[in-house]
């Protein structure tokens, strides 16, 4: 498994397995978490994502179960987790609305929580998860950098930010943004041109891409853009999951897929997408699927 350097301290998996349907499998048991670990381990993803809110704030106790029973396997893995997202569920139950809250004291209790929910000394990326309409960006920056200072975070980026939520938190930190999480796939493919993308480009930022099935749509996807999927899996000897994962591989901005399953069969076949190679034209093929029409 090709590995990707994010900075000079933190290299990841070309592939990153999602856990953010971790607490909705039937077996929650830390021996079935372990199996899903190793089976991601046995193929070179060793990154894992995660956040406070999944699972209704109850996934990152469930990948802990499996750590505390094993702490062997956290010498193995990445782990990333994300902070700021306030749903009234779990132990936001007492919220009167959904909002976003990246205030010191939500950002610290948050890190502590989630230290102490998966059994660890440090998160090796925490993320913002959304952009917030009310983040005061010298308090907020202040506080991430305090969190690396103290050891207790290595690293911090971003999620769902665009080029000027981006800015104005870089702008009042002394550590470097590592990465920005973005919705992209063959069902969002707006970032291409949007500016997203370009934008992390020109700073050599590595983007992990959320959904990269379009939140499992692809697999079923008919019309034109499920016949040339389905061709170009045919050809490789894979199903199409793996060849809508090939597309952002082939990118030249080195994007990082975050896939998630609870099936350990499918887990098991996350990188078969490094069986696909798709040329210039294999890639405009899907791409011109994907919009409706040929690139103008």
């Amino acid at each position: 498994m090709e590995r990707v350097k994010l900075n000079d301290t933190l290299e990841f998996s070309r592939l990153i397995y999602g856990m953010w349907r971790l607490g909705d499998d039937t077996d929650t048991s830390a021996a079935h978490v372990e199996r899903k670990i190793q089976v991601c381990l046995d193929q070179g993803i060793t990154t894992f994502d995660q956040a406070d809110i999944y699972g209704g704030y109850a996934a990152e106790a469930v990948l802990g179960g499996a750590l505390k029973a094993n702490p062997a396997l956290r010498e193995h893995m990445e782990i990333v987790t994300k902070c700021d997202i306030v749903a009234p569920m779990g132990r936001y139950a007492g919220a009167r609305v959904k909002h976003y809250d990246t205030s010191q004291a939500h950002i610290e209790r948050s890190v502590e929580t989630s230290l102490a929910e998966m059994g660890i000394e440090a998160i090796d990326l925490l993320l913002i998860h959304r952009p917030d309409p009310m983040m005061d960006h010298h308090e907020t920056g202040a506080a991430l950098d305090d969190l690396v200072a103290s050891g207790k975070v290595k690293n911090i980026g971003v999620s769902n930010f665009r080029p000027w939520d981006w800015d104005l938190l870089q702008s009042a930190m002394s550590n470097k943004l590592v990465t920005n999480q973005i919705e992209i796939s063959l069902k969002e493919i707006a970032p291409f041109t949007n500016g997203d993308l370009a934008f992390h480009q020109r700073l050599g930022t590595k983007l992990m891409a959320w959904s990269p099935l379009g939140g499992g749509s692809l697999i079923s996807e008919g019309g034109q853009l499920g016949e040339v999927m389905d061709e170009i899996a045919g050809a490789s000897g894979v199903d199409r999951s793996a060849v809508a994962v090939a597309f952002l591989l082939a990118h030249p901005a080195k994007l990082l897929p975050v896939m998630g399953t609870n099936n350990v069969d499918r887990i098991a076949k996350i990188s078969d997408a490094l069986k696909v190679n798709l040329d210039r034209e294999a890639w405009y093929r899907l791409y011109e699927a994907a919009l409706g029409h040929e690139v103008p």
